[in-house]
């Protein structure tokens, strides 16, 4: 029953102690008190000390005492399902080298029976389970037990060639169809994959050597997607080594995708962790991530393909997330954004070592709009551009896209900012055609910069407050859109 599943097998405690470490708490509680009110008579104006505690020390959601906010609900509980089976029930063998396709692709026909009749439980007990693409079914669970292993089937064959999504007309890196991710389902309701921290492993090297050597026939399959579906509940889990995007919603509402580790080498290309693509009311909150591209990114069709489909991404909330990607940002809006993309919550973010903090990317021949986003309490180190807006590679997915469709990118409200050992100012540019417009900014501190350096500032208006080293002349307008102090 997954609603007994501890959050994390590894934060289990063993043995007694209980009455030796209680005293420890309480005198720890009382240090990090006077610190805090310390640290108010210290400074009111800088947003270093508006931070929580947890985020000097870069331990984002670690530090207890306070009661953290969720969006877990998004996610309606399911009932205990009917029956329970293991793979091994299916002819599975977890010896790390025995192919399990087929055991899996019978469990997963066996498990739709029961649908209708009070759904279903594929347990994946400790061992390593090599198998190719597999299907989930609607009011199920898939539970990786401790020491469970997925991997990734090295035969390309395993990884079938399905239609290109609508919303973007064909496969994101090649034309025509494409691989079909590992975990797969359309169509579902009522799904949960989780488990006492066990892992997906997708193997993804053969799959990057195929990019890098340019001999990528078709579009790269997910490690896990799912396509038109509703109340999903993603948790517990390592994801490692995908061969393109991580986790990939689509055309999805409903979605909880919580207390998650996922791993790719820095070098890995277009690993994303999680990309919520054209779905509404995502949570994804206490991950950790390293990848090869954006940890979080918030999308929703490419061009006039995304336009026509018009589905957008809304209400999405990134909490707690942590991570660092070399070449790309930790959180990242666009650049494919043509449906459309607003009511966007990123708070409590720590991002380390990466390109970019947050970045906002769209494009002439977009089209669409990115509206009401929110970004606030984000702590970034060693970071190349902690704030960036720009236009994206140029990169349209045939000949019939329309150079008259501009974006709309309008009230992006940032606040609570500090990033040190910054390597570069912010880069805030817009389109001529169609300037971004109510870009507000309070409470940002930026150290590490040369004094020489300024802000990039183009096609951008806005307002900012309390904001070192001082903002570029478009955001120096002190507007009522947002309350700085006297």
């Amino acid at each position: 029953m997954e609603e007994q599943t501890p959050i994390l097998n590894l934060n289990r405690i063993k043995g007694g102690g209980g009455g030796i470490r209680r005293p420890l708490w309480v005198s720890v509680l009382i240090l990090f008190t006077v610190i805090a009110l310390f640290s108010l008579h210290i400074n009111r104006e800088y947003s270093i000390f508006s931070i929580p505690l947890d985020f000097i020390s870069g331990r984002v959601g670690l530090v207890s005492g306070y009661q953290q906010k969720s969006c877990s609900d998004f996610f309606k509980q399911v009932p205990a399902r009917k029956v329970v089976k293991s793979i091994r029930d299916f002819g599975g063998i977890g010896d790390g080298k025995t192919s399990n396709t087929k055991a899996f692709q019978r469990a997963m026909e066996f498990m739709a029976r029961f649908t209708e009749s009070g759904g279903s439980q594929l347990v994946v007990p400790k061992g390593r389970w090599l198998t190719g693409s597999f299907n989930l079914t609607s009011n199920f669970t898939l539970f990786l037990e401790y020491g469970a292993v997925i991997l990734g089937s090295q035969d390309p064959n395993e990884w079938p060639i399905i239609d290109a999504l609508p919303s973007y007309g064909r496969g994101r890196e090649r034309l025509g169809a494409r691989h079909i991710s590992l975990i797969h389902g359309n169509g579902l309701t009522n799904v949960v994959i989780t488990g006492e921290n066990g892992t997906v492993d997708g193997q993804g090297k053969m799959w990057w050597d195929l990019w890098w050597n340019r001999t990528l026939v078709h579009t790269r399959g997910h490690l896990v997607e799912l396509i038109n579906s509703q109340n999903i509940l993603i948790q517990n889990l390592t994801l490692m080594n995908s061969p393109f995007w991580t986790i990939h919603p689509i055309y999805c509402r409903n979605i909880v995708i919580r207390n998650m580790t996922i791993l790719a080498p820095l070098n890995a290309p277009n690993t994303d962790g999680i990309d919520a693509d054209s779905s509404l009311n995502v949570c994804i909150e206490d991950c950790y991530i390293e990848s090869g591209d954006d940890l979080i990114s918030v999308k929703s069709g490419w061009d006039h393909y995304g336009m026509k489909m018009a589905r957008p991404s809304s209400n999405i909330i990134v909490r707690r997330v942590k991570g660092t990607t070399p070449t790309c940002s930790g959180v990242g809006i666009g650049s494919e954004m043509s449906g459309g993309v607003s009511n966007v919550l990123i708070e409590d973010l720590y991002v380390r070592d990466s390109a970019a903090g947050v970045r906002i990317k769209t494009d002439i021949g977009r089209g669409g709009y990115i509206v009401n986003i929110t970004i606030n309490n984000i702590r970034m180190e060693r970071v190349k551009v902690p704030i960036r807006f720009s236009r994206g590679a140029n990169d349209h997915p045939d000949e019939k896209w329309d150079p008259k469709a501009l974006p709309k990118v309008r009230g992006i409200f940032i606040s609570n900012v500090v990033s040190l050992e910054s390597k570069r100012p912010p880069l805030l540019v817009g389109i001529e055609e169609a300037p971004f417009e109510d870009i507000h900014m309070k409470n940002i501190s930026l150290f590490g910069l040369a004094p020489s350096m300024k802000w990039n500032c183009e096609f951008i208006s806005g307002s900012s407050c309390s904001v070192f080293p001082a903002p570029c002349s478009q955001l120096l307008k002190n507007e009522s859109t947002i309350q700085c102090p006297n």
